[in-house]
Parts: structure tokens; sequence; C-alpha cells
């Protein structure tokens, strides 16, 4: 992923001719660095070259400045949560709402409009709510997070989750997400609570326990129980009483532990702001059981276990260090669970970020390795095979990589089929099992990354891949989640992202990062637009107008290269399609047939082609035939001289405008005595998703039947100390329905589809082909 922060940022504010694909209301960027480029060559540009959000590769398109309006960095991101692009527009116009969201920060006391409703909340979180749709996309989106307040408790919609996602704590049905044009500040009166001083100048002299400063609603406070014990909240209300005044507080936690609860305390008892509690009560001094030298390995992002009285905590080390008056070293924790004592900070001092009451600071001693994710061969069920750590080690004993081949169909069968074969998930994993299966398990087009020579602070990633998960992979049929697991960390730990080991991201992102940004692979794709050639790793099908009920990958292809008037510059060895989708839960079309083969001749911006009526040497080409419904919905337009001619002497086709083909040297007036060898990519495995979970279906030989299907956490076993079961089991179903008309798979019902073809046919989310041919050289 790119950075934001380097970005100059648009609106379109009208729709432009070119590209067609592209409506009035989308946010489109380019670098900083480009844009005073053009500013240096003209002060008044006509045109600038931007990308835009939905882009499919991150073409550059010339647009008229006279259809764009620039955005700062935050506006942009609080439009582009907005999935509809009249309503980005409208609310950009209506540009109050934009501009009150730009000055509302965390504990602001709101409203926010649901179900036709106006609901008391504060806000508790402020960002993005789910990843960018592209992988180059730089912004994914904020929107508010909302704990609803009051007599208002209880209408929300989640206790602060969203897509499987904790982005803030509160009551059950008491959160409420929502973009930045539904949530309103709330205005006091001069007459509300807000304006209310606890106790005048006189009372403050004759109470020495008076706090001068005003309350207000949403001020973090501190406040006495009766057995003074000091606890932390958040006013809601100060109310005058008969003789003495209250303060209506909104607690951390009450005398019985409950969180998110009311209380009702006197004004001579509340301090405003967070008053910290003695250290002893934020530092663990001393753990039950003290572990061994485990520590000795431990470092930031480890994931590591702490015993107490009450049983074991389980977090990921995000600080170490020093702390005033203690000697030994000291970690701090993020927990899994809402048991430590604070966001990261310790008596005012931050020393990382967390949600709150996930921080727990413990001397590094007392930590010891995460031992559900070390093997315990011994208590499974059903036996994990110990994997040996093959390392850089066996690189130096043997002098060269110990490499090993994919499985072959033939060893599918011993090797892969069944339960805990795969890689096992563990921690919203799945995106990245999936991918790893994908590509490895029966496919050596991208084993060059494995190989190729990298830099010494990328090469234990490499490693990592290779010996842990690849090689074990493919020669016992199985990966243990720590060694995911050890991946993610180490790309934490390279600052891609911060949350690498904790929550799910897109199959395109993980892969774009490993062979972008950590091996430097060459680019997979060359995209043709305009004589401008572009590079890329992924391609996002996108459709202008979708006339297409029951397609086939090749058509969704071509449709796609149509709208946008791209060309292949080259035949790539590895293709990686996105399926087009408004996000990960809404399918543009219910059935998606798998294209065995992918024909990219027609694709190609070079070399011969065929008269799509004679088979002569095609001349020329029509943009306006490609959805003329007498021709196949399949396929370029492309005629020799002679039938352009007569195709385009019809009267319903005079108006076409056919533009010559750029027919390669040699090859003019020729004739083509025999049919040209056609370019075609074979698929050889499918990524879908259903209910923010990826699974994958690997092609592993030419049989219909040769059809595996794959799920990292197809099952678990034991509690919140369990584990995952993956399975790989055979699938020849799906080969059943690919060899149906497509009439009768038309009429398929989805819930009655046998084993799991339906999540083939219905959820797929990535299709990966591969050219025999070209992967022998790249």
């Amino acid at each position: 992923m790119t950075s934001s922060s380097d970005k100059v940022y648009f609106i379109l504010t009208r729709k432009p001719e070119y590209p067609r694909h592209v409506n009035a209301g989308q946010i489109c960027y380019m670098s900083k660095y480009k844009h005073r480029s053009q500013l240096r060559i003209c002060q008044s540009p006509k045109k600038l070259p931007v990308c835009f959000m939905s882009s499919i590769s991150g073409l550059d398109y010339d647009i008229d400045v006279g259809n764009m309006a620039e955005l700062s960095e935050k506006e942009a991101d609080f439009l582009v949560a907005l999935p509809d692009d009249a309503e980005r527009l409208k609310w950009y116009r209506e540009e109050a709402a934009l501009q009150t969201a730009l000055t509302l920060a965390k504990d602001t006391e709101v409203t926010v409009e649901e179900d036709g409703q106006r609901l008391n909340g504060i806000i508790r979180y402020i960002g993005k709510i789910k990843s960018a749709p592209y992988y180059n996309s730089p912004l994914s989106g904020m929107s508010f997070g909302i704990e609803l307040q009051g007599e208002d408790r209880g209408k929300g919609k989640n206790d602060g989750t969203y897509d499987y996602k904790r982005l803030f704590s509160c009551e059950k049905d008491c959160g409420v997400i929502a973009p930045f044009y539904r949530v309103r500040p709330v205005e006091h009166r001069s007459s509300s609570p807000a304006d209310l001083k606890p106790q005048t100048q006189a009372e403050s002299k004759a109470d020495p326990q008076a706090d001068p400063q005003q309350l207000n609603p949403a001020d973090r406070v501190s406040y006495f129980t009766g057995g003074k014990k000091l606890r932390h909240g958040m006013v809601l209300e100060v109310m005058k009483g008969k003789g003495e005044d209250y303060v209506l507080i909104s607690t951390d936690q009450d005398e019985s532990g409950k969180t998110g609860g009311e209380v009702e305390v006197p004004l001579k008892d509340v301090i405003k702001g967070e008053v910290p509690t003695a250290p002893e009560s934020m530092v663990v001094d001393t753990p039950m059981v003290e572990p061994s030298n485990d520590d000795l390995d431990l470092s930031l992002s480890s994931l590591v276990e702490v015993t107490f009285a009450k049983g074991n905590s389980y977090g990921i080390i995000r600080w170490i260090g020093s702390l005033p008056n203690r000697k030994e070293t000291m970690a701090g924790l993020e927990l899994e669970d809402e048991s430590g004592v604070s966001d990261g900070t310790l008596k005012d001092k931050r020393f990382f970020d967390c949600p709150p009451r996930r921080a727990l600071f413990v001397k590094l001693s007392s930590c010891r390795p995460d031992s559900r994710f070390m093997n315990r061969s011994e208590d499974f069920s059903e036996k994990m095979e110990v994997q040996e750590d093959t390392g850089p080690e066996m690189e130096h004993y043997t002098g060269k990589p110990m490499t090993v081949p994919p499985i072959s169909s033939e060893q599918i069968d011993n090797v892969l089929i069944g339960r805990m074969k795969g890689i096992q998930g563990h921690c919203n994993s799945c995106y990245m099992d999936a991918a790893l299966f994908s590509l490895f398990s029966c496919s050596s087009v991208l084993d060059s990354m494995l190989f190729k020579s990298t830099t010494p602070q990328d090469a234990p990633i490499q490693r990592t891949l290779l010996y842990n998960i690849v090689n074990p992979l493919r020669s016992k049929g199985f990966v243990e989640g720590r060694h995911i697991m050890k991946l993610r960390q180490q790309l934490q730990k390279h600052g891609y992202s911060h949350s690498f080991t904790t929550d799910e991201k897109d199959p395109e992102e993980f892969l774009t990062v490993i062979m972008h940004h950590i091996l430097a692979l060459d680019p997979l794709l060359k995209l043709s637009a305009g004589g401008k050639v572009q590079e890329s790793f992924c391609y996002q099908i996108f459709l202008d107008q979708n006339q297409l009920v029951l397609p086939t990958v090749q058509q969704l292809l071509e449709h796609s290269f149509h709208c946008a008037g791209l060309k292949l510059a080259e035949v790539p060895s590895c293709l990686i399609l996105q399926m087009p989708r408004f996000g990960k839960k809404f399918k543009m079309f219910d059935k998606i047939v798998p294209s065995l083969e992918l024909d990219i001749t027609d694709l190609l911006s070079e070399g011969p082609q065929q008269c799509m009526l004679c088979g002569e040497l095609a001349e020329r080409e029509c943009i306006d035939c490609f959805g003329d419904p007498v021709f196949s919905q399949k396929g370029f337009k492309v005629f020799c001289g002679t039938c352009s001619a007569k195709v385009h002497s019809h009267p319903k086709r005079q108006s076409h405008k056919p533009v010559a083909l750029d027919v390669p040297k040699g090859y003019h007036g020729r004739s083509l005595n025999q049919t040209l060898t056609r370019d075609k990519l074979e698929l050889f495995a499918v990524l879908c998703i259903e209910t923010s979970h990826y699974v994958s279906f690997i092609k592993h030989g030419p049989k219909s039947e040769d059809w595996i299907f794959f799920d990292s956490m197809a099952d678990r076993q034991g509690e919140i100390d369990g584990f995952n079961i993956p399975e790989v089991r055979a699938c020849p179903e799906v080969g059943a329905y690919l060899e149906m008309s497509p009439a009768e798979l038309a009429n398929q019902v989805p819930r009655d589809m046998k084993g799991v073809a339906k999540r083939l046919f219905c959820d797929a989310y990535m299709y990966l082909y591969q050219s025999k041919n070209m992967c022998l050289y790249r």
C-alpha cells in the first residue's frame, strides 16, 4: 500500500468524456511530486494525470482540471467511505456536514441518524472499517464508531465490532457505525448542563476538596466510590440537587467489575481528568509462575503468555524498555481481552497504542512464548506432525537453496487430502493461508520469488517463505500456524502494517507487499493504454454496463478490457484477476463460470490476428461491433479489409468507426495459410470469500474431476486455548458442473449444488492463471 500523505486528492465534479467508466463523484489522486512537476511546467494546466480510487491497476488518465475539485486528505478519506458516486458528490457539495466532520474528535458528544431517528452518543472510534477496495488505493475511507448513551442505549446495531473486527468496546446493541454525514455534534444552549460550574468560587473556598474546573458532558473524570476506591469514567450530565450537586458518570468499571454502567456521584468526589492509580496497579510485578529462559528470544510483536493466580493471559509485546524506579527490563503487552488497565499509557505517558483496557505492563522475564502455537502433537486428537525448522543453515550445508517441487496430481491423495492438511489458520490469517496455498501447493509459476537475490534485511522473510512454508507444504502437506504467524510478524516488523499479526487483509494487499515491496519481483502484468504501458501485479475487473447474465471469466476479462481501452503489452507468466464486486459482500453476478483456459490472443497489443469471419490476416478492429448482438459475446471483433467493408456496409453499422490494427512487419499483404497459434493461459487456482472467510480451489490436473478444496479453518478443537484444524478435500463435483451447458448451469439453485461447488461458482474473489511457456523465462 502506498502512503496517503504524499498524494494530492480530487473529486470529479463532472463526468469526463474519457475514460467512459468513470463517473462524477469518484475520488482520484496523484503524487505531490508529480503535481508540483506539472505546475512547474505550466502554472495553470488544463489537464492533470490522475489515478482513480477504483483503478484496476494504477493507470493514469488525463482529466480536465475544470472537471475536478481539490480535496484535503481527510476530506477525501471521509468521502471515500461513501460507496455511491452520486451520494459522494451530493455531500461534497453540501459542504457543511463535511466541514463539521473534520472538527469532530474521539469522546465528542454527538447525535447520529440511525433508522430514521436521531440518537445520542459519544464518538469512540474514527477510522477505517474495512481495507481499501483495491490494493493500490492509498485510502480506504473513514467512518465514525459511536457508543449510544442514556435512553438511546440498546438502539444500536453492535458492540463496537464491525465485520468481525473490534473497533471499540461497548455493551451489546449500543454501538453504531456511521459515515460522516449522519453524525452531528451536540450544541449546548446557555442553560444546558454544559455551562454549569460545579461550584461557585465561595463554595470552593469553603470546601477544599472541590474542583474549581468546569465539568462538561464527555469530560474524562476520576471519582471516589463509597469505599474511597478511585475509579474512572466519563461525564454524562451535571445535575443540581437539594443541597448538593451530582454528576452522572458513565463508568469504565463499577464495583462488580461491569463496564458501561452509570452512577451518580457527589460533585465533591469527582476530579476532572484521569488521575492515575498507583503504578503498582498498572504494572504487574510477579506472576504466579515464573518461566525459564524462554524469554531470551522474545522481541517486539512476539506472541506471549503470562500466568497469574486467575489463569493465563495472552497478548503481543508492543513495547520493551525501562520504567522509572525499576531495574528490570519491562514489556508492554496488548492483551487479547479487556483484562488490562489502559490503552498503552502509564502515568500519563504513552508507550504504545492499543484499544482501551487492553494494555498491561509486566517484567519481560515474566513472559514466555504463547504455548498455543508451540507443538502439541502429543495432545491433539488428530496428531499434528512436527515440522522441523529448516533455515539458513540448510542453505549453507547444501551450498544452494533446498527446493521441493510442487505436488503433482498423482501425489495429491497421499500428501494433501485430509484433516490437518494444508496450512493451519489462526487469528484472521485465512487470506494469507488461501493465497499461499493457491500459489505454491501445485504450481511453480512464482517460484522465482523464492530464489531471487534480495536485500539482507528482506532475506529472513524469503527464507521463512521457502523453508518454513513452501517446502513443508509440498513435502509433508502441512504447515503449522506458527510459521504463518512468524511471516506475519516479520511483515509487521518491516512496517507495512501495524496489524499484520491481528487483522484480516485482502489477498491482493498481501501479495503486493510480498512480491513488490519485499522481494522486488518484476510486475506480472504490463497493460497498454493509449500508447502508455503501465505495470501491475493483479488486475481488477470492472464493467461499464453489465449486459452479461451468466458470464465466464473470459467474457468478463474481454468486456473489462473493452470498457477501459486496454491491451496486454506482453503475455504474462501469471495473471491474477479480481472479480467484479462492490466490496467483499456485494457481488455483481450470482454465478461466474470459471474459464479453464483464457485465450488472450486478441487482448495483446502486438502480434498478428485472424479475421473472425474468414480467418485471414486481420487489419481492422471495431470497438462498436464488440457489443453487437449479431456476434458472439466473447472475443474482440477484428476483420480483414474485405470482411470489414462487408460488415460495415449494413445500415446499422455504417456509423461504426473501425480502426487499423498494428500489423507486424512481414505480414502485410500476406495470406495466412494456416491457423495462428493462440496464446492461452490455464487456470490453476481460485480464491473465494464468504462472510469474510477465504478458501481456495486448486485445479491440479488435466481431468475434469481434478479439483481440490482447501479451508485453513475448517474446524476447531478446544475453546480459547484450542486450535484450528485445516482441511483439504477432493471436489470432483466441480468438474461435473463445468461440463453442463450454460442453460443447465444457469438453472442450478446454489443451495442445492453438490459438495462445495456452490462456493466456487458463487463466491469467487480472485482467479489465478499461468502460462506454462512464459514461466520458463521469468
